[in-house]
């Protein structure tokens, strides 16, 4: 089974956030950081700060904590967030350090 990774990302201010799923979650952050993609939701809106990530046994539980999240309120994603991270700071190391 391939591993799987949920993620929150912010913007500098904390004020967009952005619920994704991936395989890699290293690879995929560097994506965001670099705007790999520069049409897309986080390249505009300059959402490339990892705020809060889980990880699973297989990408299909990740997935379906990604739809969980989705559909969850902002309020929610702010309490899941401020209860793991409550300073908002960018994962991006300690994800690093577990995973890379």
């Amino acid at each position: 089974m391939k591993p799987g990774f949920v993620y929150i990302l912010a913007n500098k201010n904390n004020t967009t956030l952005y619920v994704g799923v991936t395989s890699n979650l290293l690879q995929r952050i560097e994506r965001h950081k670099t705007k790999f993609y520069p049409k897309s939701f986080s390249a505009r809106y300059n959402v490339n700060k990892l705020v809060y990530y889980e990880a699973f046994q297989d990408i299909g539980a990740a997935i379906a904590r990604e739809k969980q999240l989705k559909a969850g309120s902002r309020t929610k994603k702010i309490a899941l967030i401020e209860k793991e991270n409550p300073d908002w700071e960018d994962l991006t190391e300690q994800a690093t350090d577990c995973f890379g």
